[in-house]
């Protein structure tokens, strides 16, 4: 085998089911009506499976500049993972209960809003991460030097 037709190393936490676990303020998010008290502690599990992979990428680089991958690592799950979907689905669940009327009734205004915020996380991962991926390729130092 040529070094190009080696087996790519499956990344545990951004090629497995494990990477959904970094998504889990989304779904936090999109129960807020329903369980307020379970939002803060579904972004606690988002955040830990950031340090996590943090960790993972920190403590298999051999480089003098391991700490450039930590902090690029811990930027781009930051982004990717925790603070623009987290965003995405809060606005989707606030602004779909703001335009239900209130004529439509408790049920629809708690549990319409959470099945939109439900709906929508599949269709915004993709594309979160690669504009996320975009723009730490044009900005990251880490990025950069792997590069050159």
């Amino acid at each position: 085998m040529t070094e190009s037709q080696e087996p790519k190393e499956v990344d545990l936490y951004r090629d497995t089911p494990v990477r959904l676990l970094g998504y889990a303020n989304e779904v936090g998010e999109a129960f807020r009506y329903q369980l307020p008290g379970w939002v803060l502690p579904s972004y606690g599990v988002s955040i830990a499976y950031v340090l996590a992979d943090t960790h993972d990428k920190y403590s298999k680089d051999s480089s003098a500049n391991k700490w450039m991958t930590a902090v690029d690592t811990m930027v781009w799950q930051g982004l990717a993972s925790v603070a623009i979907p987290g965003f995405t689905i809060h606005t989707i669940v606030k602004s779909t209960k703001a335009i239900l009327p209130k004529a439509s009734g408790a049920w629809a205004r708690t549990w319409l809003p959470t099945a939109a915020g439900l709906g929508a996380i599949p269709f915004i991962v993709e594309p979160i991460d690669e504009l996320v991926t975009l723009v730490m390729d044009k900005v990251s130092p880490a990025r950069k030097a792997q590069e050159d």
